[in-house]
């Protein structure tokens, strides 16, 4: 039986991280949990000091099917490429033209959201093209 799994990201600003993906992928915000209106008034109901009311935040598939996607405050910057990272689905199906076409649209929008083009990848061999991009902490991601 497969396991339920979730992916963390290491980052500077969890709430910013959290709207950047949630954004890019379709996703949402986590909402809180039932009996508060908001995260602001369950942590504070928590007794969480208001300086780490940012320490984390997650988004969810409002569909119900991708995995959750947490986001931690950590004290370090980013400092090497990640070993792992996300490949949007920005193209599948698609070949040739019409796939650079599609990726170079959904690149624009990232772009407008706070996204940074790194590099394009021509089709051609093993590669169907691709487009390298990172988010707005610099973590590393393609559209696929």
């Amino acid at each position: 039986m497969a396991k339920e799994f979730q992916v963390t990201y290491d980052c500077a600003d969890p709430g910013a991280q959290a709207e950047f993906w949630a954004r890019a992928l379709g996703y949402v915000v986590q909402p809180p949990p039932a009996g508060f209106e908001s995260w602001t008034a369950a942590l504070t109901a928590w007794g969480v000091p208001p300086e780490l009311h940012n320490s984390r935040s997650a988004i969810v598939d409002p569909d119900g099917v991708g995995p959750r996607i947490f986001f931690q405050q950590v004290p370090e910057g980013k400092t090497a490429k990640n070993r792992l990272h996300m490949d949007v689905r920005a193209a599948p199906g698609l070949t040739g033209d019409e796939r650079m076409a599609a990726l170079e649209a959904e690149a624009a929008r990232l772009e407008a959201l706070g996204a940074k083009r790194l590099y394009r990848r021509e089709p051609g061999g093993l590669d169907a093209g691709h487009i390298t991009m990172s988010d707005p902490e610099g973590n590393e991601f393609c559209l696929d």
